[in-house]
This record gives structure tokens, sequence and C-alpha cells, in this order.
């Protein structure tokens, strides 16, 4: 690897996408059930390489793959194989790499010499995806550092097996869950380069009561995390919860936050959030004076979205 330490130290500004279920769920597409919009990799995976070539197309330099709700244990409690599970987990990046390819062959060659080729990373959600059910919005699970270990180390092993240039590990809410995170890395994948991405619902701590300064020492202590920040989180929160990571943590630093609703869990809706003053190109004004190098967006963001940060932040 190294595509995404070169890529951090050529580039000032690094667009990454934005939402894929929710704006799946935006297109009519239904996301329900505990595999959200991992279910059309198994129904309809063109939809997804689809809603990857629009992020191209916006300008993201790095996109994601669709394995965030994905996982082993929920494929095969759909009643998939585990020779499937893994194939459907590689698609991930697959599916990510044609979008790429596809739509980088269509610019001219002065557009292919105006941006870097994009990386794909590979989406590493948190157990509390698995659960399905929002606790990625409070962190409240517990599991041994070993469980966490044997969870995580199949998909990680299929998203690098098939090809993925980093990894994002993203929307963790837990403290020992990044703890363990972070030891998988350095013990069984020495080699890979990643980013770290909290969610919080707080200023002080992540979602779990952990405290910023806490994982942000984790972070620091890992050479294979080159980056590290916020996403899933309201955009009021991301100022202040950069400032505490930065007095631990001298990493490039990171910020896709949600449009600014509020999710709710028992509800399953999304609310307005009276808090929410600016726009997300504003709030990423605001953050890349914090020295921010990495911008996109999570829940209910989408490609526009993405296309005028990628307009206004590179100007």
């Amino acid at each position: 690897m190294g595509a995404f330490k070169d890529l951090l130290e050529k580039q000032d500004i690094i667009i990454l996408d934005g939402a894929l279920g929710t704006e799946l769920e935006r297109q009519g597409y239904d996301v329900s059930g505990r595999l959200w919009s991992a279910k059309y990799l198994l129904e309809n995976p063109q939809i997804i390489q689809d809603l990857h070539e629009d992020y191209v197309r916006a300008g993201s330099d790095i996109i994601t793959t669709s394995s965030y709700q994905a996982s082993i244990p929920a494929f095969v409690e759909e009643g998939l194989s585990l020779d499937k599970a893994h194939e459907i987990f590689k698609k991930t990046v697959l599916l990510a790499q044609a979008a790429v390819k596809n739509v980088w062959g269509r610019l001219s060659l002065d557009e292919q010499k105006q941006r870097s080729y994009p990386l794909t990373a590979g989406s590493v959600g948190p157990y509390a995806a698995y659960l399905a059910d929002g606790s990625e919005y409070t962190g409240s699970y517990r599991l041994s550092e070993e469980e966490f270990k044997d969870f995580h180390r199949p998909r990680i092993q299929d998203l690098l097996n098939a090809g993925c240039d980093l990894l994002a590990l993203e929307t963790i809410p837990n403290g020992a869950e990044t703890e363990a995170l972070v030891h998988l890395l350095a013990e069984e994948f020495p080699q890979v380069e990643a980013y770290l991405s909290f969610t919080a619902q707080t200023a002080s701590a992540i979602s779990d009561g952990t405290l910023i300064e806490e994982v942000g020492r984790l972070a620091q202590s890992s050479p294979q995390v080159l980056a590290v920040g916020f996403n899933c989180t309201a955009p009021h929160l991301i100022a202040p919860l950069l400032e505490k990571l930065k007095q631990v943590c001298d990493k490039p630093l990171l910020a896709y936050p949600n449009s600014g609703e509020v999710y709710n869990g028992v509800t399953n809706t999304w609310q307005d959030n009276p808090e929410q003053q600016l726009c997300l190109t504003d709030y990423s004004h605001l953050w890349k004076k914090q020295g921010v190098q990495l911008f996109g967006g999570c829940c209910r963001t989408r490609p526009e979205d993405i296309r005028r940060l990628a307009g206004e932040l590179r100007t």
C-alpha cells in the first residue's frame, strides 16, 4: 500500500463521498431491514455502482465501499453460504473500482490532469451496524477485545483481498472497539493504511462517553491510522470535537458529518435540528481553517453536496 499516504502528501484538500443508504432511500429504494443498503449487493448491485459513479463525477477523491452495514454474520443470517458471504463482501470493492474506472475513462485529458485518480476505501463500520438497532448513536454494547477482533477480521481481510487502497474505519462510537481495531491492524494487518472516524453526540466524547482525548491518543499511537476525525455527527459539534482531538493528535483531520438533521432511532425518522445554522459547505470552510484536510458527507448528504464541496474548497 502507500496510495493513501501519497494522496495526503500530494493534496491539501481531499474530497470524500457522501451518503449511500439515505441517498438510495431518497431515490425510492427500500433500505429498511438489518442489511440496510447492503441488501442491494444481493438484489441489484448496479444501483450501488451507479451511485458510486455519481460521486466520482461530483469530484470525490476517495470512494467508500458499500460494506458499512455488511458483515459475514449478517449475510449468513440472511441465508447465504459462508463462501457467498465472502464473495459479496469482495464485490463491494469491485463495484467501487468499476465506478471509478467508468467515470475516469469518460473524462477528458485536461479533466484527468486536474485531479487524482480516485482511491477505493474499504468501509469497516462498527459492530453497532450489525446490531442494526441505532447503537451507532449510543455506543452501548460490550464485547471483549477478542470478540471485536473476530468480528472485524474476516471482512477486513476480504476488503484487502479484493484490492481496496485503504480502510475507512468509520462511525466508531465505542472506545473498547477503537482499541481492538487499532490492535488488530498492528498485529495482523501491519501494511494497511487507514483512516479512523468517530461518531459523537456531545462536544467532549464519542457516543459511548469515551473522552476524545482517550481515542485521540489511540489514533496517534497507530502508524497505520493516517488521518482521524468525525462522521455521522451533527455539523455544529465538529469544530469543538476537532479542537479536543488536536490537543493529543497531530495527524491529518477529516470531517464528514450528517446533513444536520437528527436521527430518531426509535421511530427511524430524521428530524430538524434547531442548532443547525449553516450548510455543509459553510461549516467546511470553518473546518478548513482548523486544519481539516479531508471533507465529505454522511447521512442525508447527496452528490450535489459533494460537488459543491469540491468546487468551493479547491478554489
